[in-house]
């Protein structure tokens, strides 16, 4: 059956990453297909007709949300009415799980296929969420293992992908080329520095960070820092940020992007909680993962998050691998601290890159082909026991 028109909604630039990579295979199955929603840099290559701007669904904490309540809900219900008039094929909602599984739900009650592409946390918290995914979706894609089991548990459909990022990522890297790409010296230590891709993570953690990267700076004279911008206006907040530490100027190397490079090339990671602490992983690169948020949410989700980790690598594994310093322990002295510990440890460093190095590996499913495989079985309505014998896991 060919698919003629599928409606996509990306939430923040992870979910652009997913999103181009799953338009791209469906475009490899339908070449004249037609895509329509909202999505970010990769999904406009891959030819979306975005009806908004990516950062339109990107707020962060719950008290963040529910200052823009009002218009989040009328950028929904306008998004309701576009995709009931162009009438596609299939709806898929890439993460942004409050905002989408709404319209979701709202789009399978009009009889039009819905699948998640990325699973909420909600076998972190809230598990209670679940009756209401399986009313609101035809297929969740999950990209973890563990992911698919909670839903397999709850009887919801679901197709276990696979991670893009691991596909995308080579098992093997140089860190020597990567340095010379980006004009380090080699037989110095790097530190790759990522405060995040949105205003928020910047506003609380970006101090922060840099306030820690001087301290190792102090102790550690010929340490180099790179600073990859997600994008032009995080480079502009991270560029006016860096005015107030003038001690990291010759040490600071800040970048429009590139942050792949810059993890590569580095020693050690610090990085907020997220995508990114994924791909540092694929990177296979050490890291340090920091997190803040408003009070008022931190402490709204330290009540209902029943996890032990929130970092990816550590979520995978099930084990600690990686530092989590949260809230008020996310503090610069702690995290230099740290770091300066993880400096120390080339033994140690060396043992869990080996570690990333196998946790990639088990993730590389060709996730983005899987996830295509898994639209058209759902569109045709074939059982998606027969996309593969290892689809359903």
């Amino acid at each position: 059956m060919t698919i003629k028109r599928v409606y996509l909604i990306a939430g923040e630039l992870s979910g652009d990453l997913l999103g181009g990579g799953l338009m791209r295979e469906l475009k490899a199955r339908h070449p004249h297909i037609e895509f329509r929603g909202i999505g970010g840099p990769r999904m406009l290559a891959q030819g979306i007709d975005s009806r908004f701007a990516l950062e339109t669904l990107s707020i962060m904490g719950l008290v963040e949300v529910l200052k823009h309540l009002p218009g989040l809900i009328k950028v929904r219900r306008a998004l309701k009415a576009d995709a009931l008039a162009w009438r596609p094929d299939v709806m898929i909602g890439i993460d942004a799980p409050d905002f989408n599984l709404g319209l979701e739900r709202q789009l399978r009650e009009a009889g039009i296929p819905t699948a998640h592409y990325v699973s909420p946390t909600v076998w972190a918290w809230r598990q209670g969420r679940v009756k209401g995914i399986a009313r609101s979706v035809d297929v969740m894609l999950t990209l973890l293992p563990f992911e698919a089991a909670f839903y397999r548990r709850h009887q919801v459909p679901v197709v276990f992908v696979g991670h893009p990022l691991a596909d995308e990522l080579p098992l093997e890297n140089d860190r020597f080329q990567a340095r010379d790409a980006l004009g380090l010296v080699q037989n110095q230590p790097v530190l790759a520095l990522l405060p995040g891709s949105r205003a928020n993570e910047i506003r609380f953690l970006g101090a922060t960070f840099l306030e820690a990267a001087e301290q190792l700076c102090q102790t550690r004279p010929g340490l180099q820092v790179v600073i990859p911008a997600a994008t032009p206006a995080r480079y502009q907040e991270l560029e006016a940020l860096l005015t107030e530490y003038p001690a990291l100027k010759a040490a600071v190397r800040l970048l429009d992007g590139q942050a792949r490079e810059a993890m590569v090339a580095s020693d050690v990671v610090l990085l907020t909680s997220g995508t990114a602490a994924l791909e540092a992983m694929l990177c296979h690169r050490p890291m340090l993962v920091a997190y803040k948020l408003a009070p008022a949410s931190y402490w709204l989700l330290s009540r209902l998050v029943k996890s032990e980790w929130i970092s990816l690598p550590n979520l995978i594994a099930r084990e600690t691998l990686v530092p989590e310093l949260i809230q008020e322990q996310a503090t610069s002295t702690a995290i230099s601290q740290q770091m300066n510990e993880m400096l120390d440890d080339p033994d140690g460093r060396a043992a869990l890159e080996t570690r990333f190095a196998e946790l990639h590996a088990g993730l590389q499913r060709n996730a983005s082909a899987r996830a295509a495989e898994a639209i058209d079985a759902l569109v045709a309505r074939r059982p998606l026991t027969e996309v593969a014998d290892d689809f359903i896991q």
